[in-house]
């Protein structure tokens, strides 16, 4: 049986490709941070220490991009690598649940 085929990723630059996996690292930590989700207190203070690193690399990948001159950011061509690399159900964990009636 063949593993499942997953759409091609877009063409990105090295610095949108790290771009997009700081980001999506970001959203992980906080959705791991979400008191609507979590269940202890200690995943979520792991959580936010990995996010302050996170931050700082997505600072610096979005500095990469600005030095090199990469002074736009493409939001189609980036939503649609999210949504490859599952963004989608990764920023719902960062979103408070609806209530259940």
């Amino acid at each position: 049986m063949k593993p499942p085929e997953f759409p091609p990723l877009p063409a990105l630059t090295r610095a949108e490709g790290e771009f997009v996996d700081c980001y999506l690292a970001v959203l992980d930590q906080l959705g791991r941070i979400n008191p609507a989700h979590g269940s202890d207190t200690y995943s979520a203070l792991r959580a936010a220490q990995a996010l302050a690193s996170g931050a700082a690399a997505l600072r610096d990948a979005l500095t990469l991009m600005h030095e090199r001159g990469e002074s736009r950011i493409h939001a189609a061509t980036l939503a649609r690598t999210l949504r490859v690399l599952d963004g989608e159900r990764r920023a719902g964990r960062v979103a408070i649940p609806p209530t259940a009636n």
